[in-house]
């Protein structure tokens, strides 16, 4: 068995040296293909945004951002809402962290069935998000607050009574004088609310 012992060492580059700029330029590779695919053949910068109609109900804010998570993160998301009643309008705006991953959901999702309704998923053009567009997004929708006290309402009530009264019985007044007419005015001052208890 022939000796080593005299033979040059092999020149290897290091491990660590060699497993770090591999690992370099993965990223320059992965940089440089994620600054390409942001923009589109005409060089408009592509949108990551996507609007979702026909949403069946129970489909809410929670749900949604569970079932679009599986296909990448979901950065914002608003469920169009009634501010009265708080019920669905059936639409919705999701914004995922790429135009790759909102591409994806786009062309999938697009007239899935889902509880009886078939959803309709279509990519949002950037010149289209409108800045209001993402008013309320990632916060849970609470209807008005019901905390107030029905003597407290009242009082509210009877203030804009009280107010348009007033309005109503000084034009009153200004159409009269000007047939000639004298019409006394009325004192309100004890029509305004008072005071309660709870104040």
């Amino acid at each position: 068995m022939a000796s080593s012992e005299g033979a040059p060492a092999p020149s290897f580059l290091p491990l660590e040296a060699g497993a770090a700029g591999s690992s370099k330029k993965r990223k320059q590779r992965s940089s440089s293909s994620r600054i390409l695919t942001e923009f589109d053949e005409q060089g408009k910068r592509r949108s990551s945004v996507v609007y979702i109609g026909r949403i069946p109900h129970g489909f809410y804010e929670d749900q949604m951002r569970g079932y679009f998570s599986q296909f990448g993160a979901v950065t914002r998301l608003r469920l169009s809402r009634n501010k009265k009643t708080g019920k669905s309008k059936h639409y919705a705006f999701v914004e995922f962290e790429t135009p790759e991953i909102a591409q994806i959901v786009a062309e999938s999702m697009n007239n899935y069935l889902m509880f009886g309704r078939m959803l309709q998923v279509k990519i949002v053009p950037t010149d289209q998000i409108h800045p209001s567009l993402w008013n309320g997004a990632n916060k849970k929708f609470y209807l008005p607050s019901k905390t107030k006290t029905n003597e407290e309402m009242s009082l509210e009530r009877r203030q804009r009574l009280v107010e348009k009264f007033a309005r109503k019985d000084k034009a009153r007044r200004t159409k009269l004088q000007a047939l000639g007419y004298d019409y006394p005015e009325i004192e309100i001052s004890n029509l305004a609310p008072t005071k309660t208890r709870f104040d």
